[in-house]
């Protein structure tokens, strides 16, 4: 060691790893900060439900994580590294810059397809680098002689990725809910440009670089020969009477005992990761599902709001506390209590753990629930009446004794209403009835008669005006990012009706009396104004609320209004959050860490490139676990799904404690002086190479 340390000292530590790690700071930047707002456009700005935005997140994540292997076998067998890293950031560029594009209102693209096809670019993009940037830079060095430098490398670059994830997924959010443009609320066009930004910069700098670069040839396609090997090995046996100590000896006719002896020996590792890709399915949902549930909580931390898509910042803060924790006391503490004894019994736990959060996470959701407010069911229909008057109706149902007797009377109040939310319906349901106002001239002599047309899983509604019952469909669906307002109004004439920021001397919002649709303003205390006069003063728009305000013109020129709340408001803290996001972590620790390191140290030296690529592909089967529960759809409730994959990751692990406790394990062969340059490399995250 001594006499390395000389010889490195001889040599310059390599400039052109300066270029690389900031190359992949901008390009971390840029995918971290993508995905951290990705699932909230899909679903609020494309239209997509919660489980659609929930499969369209977990494939682009799939695909992801699918791509390494191209790019390995690219770059491996036929451009090499730095062509194979320039050409796909190109393509990643262009995918990043197409989605920021697509956001753009004015430019009007079609935005469904374009964002489809512009995450494909970036999936391809990013994983097709993925196997190649550390690998590259570890080509800068010259072995033995500058392994302490290696070791700095790998440091720094390890803080570029976490820097990078930490600043882009604080910041998107920013971006994406404090700027506003286009007219819009929001700004995802600007939160989807810097990471594009970034990601066009990242590949200023990689070209920059080359001429100090040391590139080498593509060494041969590893990842093929293992495939072919295989391949031919079952051919063979299949045809082959004669019986051999092992199935893939069948395959020393075509190639050489040593490639034969070390798949047999990345085999008995693979094996074991058949169990892995269900915990990825539950990490994976922390910018999904996770981040749903956040976006339906109270985000107010004194004058601070924490948005949803902020909460996965956690993550990469938290890796970085508990890596150096549990080396110095969790792991020592585990081992004296014999709770761990092999590198697989921290898998197990992390598993454990997993499941334990998503535990956690479902009874937030059950916590959640009435802050939801009723949602429309399959069988049911749902009817709401306005009183659009100061006084007193009397309502008269008949002839539907599941809910009501033969005939029964209902009081509603002077600017009041009443709901019956539980009515059973197939399709639709007629349901007589009859109105008749009650005290003042105004209203003594106004009655309607007929039926209401309820239709199945609607919210059907109606409102009491002097002409005519005014009928429409409530949308009660818990308000995303603000609060949902409609106002109904009795008023003669069209007069504007203004919500009014005192403290700020502004409008927020401006409607016509005749305007009756839903519509989002931003929460806050503000004043209501109809017609110069103020009617209702710092009224709280509550984040997450639907309100329908009742507004009557009153003979005398007066105007009343009444708020209903329709759904209520977010009211369980988001930081309520925090203890799923840090038993997932602790877990992520002792799983994805501990399951790298147990990998790289259990297979062949000549292997280790090809564990690496299988690794990552674990990451895309759990998301495709996700797509596959979800779009199954055979759970009616979110926290019946969070249960689901706690029970999973159980039944998972348990499976895997079996074939841990069989698994012998095989002592070092190599140390890391002898591995080639590409083995020796950190994942892009502590986690798992991200």
């Amino acid at each position: 060691m001594e006499e390395q340390g000389k010889a490195a000292g001889k040599l310059p530590y390599p400039k052109a790893v300066g270029f690389i790690v900031t190359n992949e700071f901008c390009e971390r930047f840029s995918y971290y900060g993508m995905r951290a707002i990705l699932s909230l456009y899909l679903r609020d700005k494309l239209g997509y439900s919660d489980n659609g935005a929930t499969v369209v997140y977990h494939t682009f994540t799939m695909f992801a994580y699918f791509f390494p292997l191209m790019g390995a076998m690219i770059a491996d067998g036929w451009l090499g590294r730095f062509r194979t890293i320039f050409y796909l950031s190109l393509v990643y560029a262009s995918g990043s810059v197409l989605i920021s594009l697509t956001a753009m209102p004015p430019i009007n693209l079609p935005q469904m397809e374009f964002t489809i096809i512009a995450l494909l670019l970036i999936a391809f993009g990013t994983g097709g680098i993925k196997p190649c940037v550390s690998a590259f830079g570890g080509d800068q060095f010259k072995l033995p002689e500058q392994e302490r430098y290696l070791g700095y490398f790998f440091s720094l670059f390890y803080f570029a990725i976490n820097a990078g994830s930490l600043i882009s997924t604080f910041l998107t959010p920013i971006l994406r809910a404090d700027v506003h443009c286009f007219g819009d609320n929001d700004c995802y066009s600007l939160a989807f440009g810097i990471p594009g930004i970034l990601m066009v910069i990242s590949i200023v700098f990689f070209v920059a670089g080359k001429r100090l670069y040391i590139i080498k040839q593509p060494a041969g396609n590893v990842l093929g020969k293992v495939s072919t090997c295989i391949g031919h090995a079952i051919v063979q046996s299949c045809k082959s009477k004669e019986k051999r100590k092992h199935w893939l000896d069948h395959a020393s006719g075509k190639y050489d005992t040593e490639l034969i002896e070390d798949i047999k020996s990345l085999l008995r590792v693979l094996v074991l990761f058949i169990p892995l890709p269900v915990f990825w399915a539950l990490f994976d949902q922390q910018g999904s599902r996770w981040t749903f549930q956040a976006d339906r909580m109270d985000q107010d931390i004194g004058s601070w709001t924490l948005k949803a898509d902020q909460m996965q910042v956690l993550n990469p803060l938290l890796i970085l506390v508990f890596i150096p924790l549990f080396e110095v006391a969790i792991y020592p503490f585990l081992t004296w209590t014999k709770l761990i004894r092999k590198p697989l019994h921290k898998m197990i736990w992390g598993g454990i753990l997993a499941a334990a959060a998503f535990v956690i996470s479902g009874i937030v959701e059950l916590n959640l629930l009435p802050t939801y407010g009723t949602p429309v069911s399959e069988g049911l229909a749902q009817l709401r009446i306005y009183n659009g008057f100061d006084c007193n109706f009397t309502l008269t149902l008949q002839n539907h004794t599941k809910h009501f007797n033969e005939t029964e009377n209902f009081l509603i109040t002077p600017l009041g209403m009443f709901e019956k939310l539980d009515i059973e319906a197939e399709h639709s349901i007629e349901l007589p009835y009859s109105l008749s106002g009650q005290g003042n001239a105004n209203c003594s002599n106004i009655v309607y008669k007929g039926s209401f047309m309820l239709e199945e899983k609607k919210a059907n509604s109606f409102f009491i005006t002097t002409d005519m019952m005014y009928n429409f469909t409530d949308n009660n669906d818990k308000a995303i990012d603000g609060v949902n307002v409609r106002f109904l109004s009795n008023v003669h004439g069209f007069l504007p009706i203004q919500i009014y920021d005192r403290k700020k001397n502004r409008t927020v919002f401006r409607v016509m009396t005749d305007d009756t649709f839903q519509k989002s303003i931003g929460k806050g205390t503000y004043d209501v104004i109809v017609n110069e006069q103020t009617v209702l003063e710092s009224f709280q728009f509550m984040s997450g609320a639907v309100y329908t305000f009742n507004v009557y013109g009153a003979p005398d020129g007066r105007y009343l209004i009444n708020a209903h709340t329709i759904t209520p408001p977010n009211s369980i803290h988001i930081l309520w959050l925090v203890p799923q996001y840090v038993v997932m972590t602790m877990g992520e620790v002792m799983f994805s860490v501990t399951g790298l390191e147990f990998s790289f140290t259990q297979a062949p030296a000549s292997m280790k490139s090809v564990l690496q690529s299988v690794w990552l592909l674990t990451v895309a089967f759990g998301n495709l676990i996700v797509v596959l529960i979800v779009e199954g759809n055979f759970l009616d409730a979110q926290w019946k799904e969070f249960f689901l994959f706690a029970g999973l990751m159980l039944v998972d692990m348990f499976i895997f404690m079996a074939m841990a406790f069989r698994y012998k394990y095989v002592e070092l062969r190599s140390s890391v002086e002898q591995l080639p340059v590409e083995e020796i490399r950190l994942p892009d995250k502590p986690s798992k190479n991200n």
